[in-house]
């Protein structure tokens, strides 16, 4: 299994261009080495735009699922940084969403990457499971490395700007499609997932920007 974890966080998310390069200096430089080394947490992977929105996507392993929701990741939440609230309140169009790795398919990870985003129906979600994880096999396929996939939970995939604003999506699935180049992702993901019998509300490429894991603290 490419994934050693069964959570994980995932963020997206503009900025207005003027306030970009302070917000990449903070993601790099305190952020990402501020989540990873909380209890529990594995790894962070950032991710940036081909075509794609939003802009910026991060995904944060952790080894059980109720590690994003365990006393030390709610600390760090609740204990932000002067320099993470100015960078947080800056965040537009964000999507954050806390979810279980369900499936995950394939042997190493891929720098170039496709998010599908699916909305399953209501008490669809036993029957679908099964039929995605089928799809998601790479098999032989040049340029195709591995795939995961991550159910949402609704109760706290809550956004870290309006927490109170109804999010209709907070059940989704997030399908990452990762391989060694943006053509393959893409095709692929159009060919086996825009007609898997659920409905999907985006999806969009990312190439890999850097990923800092427990071991590089």
């Amino acid at each position: 299994m490419p994934l050693a974890g069964k959570g994980m966080l995932i963020t997206s998310m503009d900025v207005e261009a003027a306030d970009e390069q302070e917000f990449n200096v903070w993601y790099d430089r305190e952020h990402l080495a501020e989540r990873v080394a909380i209890e529990g947490f594995l790894e962070a992977r950032r991710w940036i735009a081909d075509q794609a929105s939003p802009k910026y996507f991060c995904t944060y392993s952790t080894a059980v699922f109720e590690d994003l929701s365990s006393p030390a990741y709610k600390k760090a939440l609740a204990n932000q940084t002067a320099w993470s609230t100015k960078n947080i309140s800056r965040f537009k169009n964000m999507i954050r969403a806390v979810g279980r790795v369900t499936s995950s398919r394939g042997r190493g990870r891929g720098g170039a990457l496709c998010v599908v985003r699916l909305r399953p129906a209501a008490g669809s979600a036993d029957a679908l499971r099964p039929k995605i994880s089928d799809l998601m096999d790479p098999g032989m396929l040049p340029g195709i490395i591995s795939m995961h996939l991550i159910e949402s939970d609704p109760l706290l995939s809550k956004s870290l700007t309006e927490p109170d604003k109804p999010n209709p999506g907070a059940s989704d699935w997030f399908l990452l499609v990762e391989g060694t180049d943006l053509p393959s992702v893409r095709a692929l993901a159009d060919a086996r997932f825009k007609n898997a019998g659920v409905a999907v509300v985006s999806s969009g490429t990312y190439g890999l920007m850097w990923d800092l894991g427990k071991s590089d603290l």
